[in-house]
């Protein structure tokens, strides 16, 4: 278990954390995983880059400020065959990055989803794409991808997309491993 020190703490104290994305952040309770911050969780099941990218608007008026912003998009996209949706991540993470200019911005490689009709190498190629944005924008690469074929166990359920309890606990660690190196460096 993840044990913060008080100049984490302190650092991002009073400030919100938004959890952006699909399911894999709705279907999620994050809170008890990650008390020390105030979690407003976004995810909204059955999104797609595109509708990330239309509510962005809104969340600005809902959120004037952010310390933390977390973005975990882009199955859906590959759901439909839309191998393209980088492009509207990159639009998304821009935008956020241009919103809200102070707060650290978190993007999640794409899970070692196990579905059918994606190839084994898809994913790994996807995933550069998605740190390549990241070192465009100066966000934060969060690659829980290799994290996640490291680990042993069930981490997913029964679908091959959706994580089980294990691999929200895999990923929130990692998360917040992310978040202390990101202190460290200031």
């Amino acid at each position: 278990m993840f044990t913060p020190s008080p100049d984490y703490v302190q650092h991002f104290a009073n400030r919100d954390f938004l959890l952006l994305g699909d399911s894999l952040i709705a279907d999620n309770d994050w809170q008890p995983r990650m008390p020390q911050f105030t979690l407003h969780n976004l995810g909204v099941p059955g999104a797609n880059t595109r509708d990330l990218l239309m509510s962005l608007p809104g969340l600005k008026h809902q959120f004037s400020q952010a310390g933390i912003i977390m973005v975990m998009t882009g199955i859906n996209d590959l759901a439909v065959g839309n191998y393209r949706f980088t492009e509207n991540l990159k639009k998304i993470v821009v935008t956020l990055s241009h919103e809200y200019p102070s707060a650290e911005l978190l993007v999640n490689s794409l899970l070692p989803i196990q579905v059918p009709h994606l190839g084994l190498s898809a994913i790994p190629l996807i995933n550069d794409t998605i740190a390549g944005i990241c070192r465009l924008t100066g966000s934060c690469y969060v690659d829980i991808f290799s994290r996640f074929q490291q680990a042993e166990g069930e981490l997913f359920q029964n679908d091959g997309i959706h994580l089980s309890t294990k691999g929200y606990e895999l990923w929130a660690r990692t998360v917040l491993e992310h978040i202390a190196f990101l202190v460290e460096d200031d």
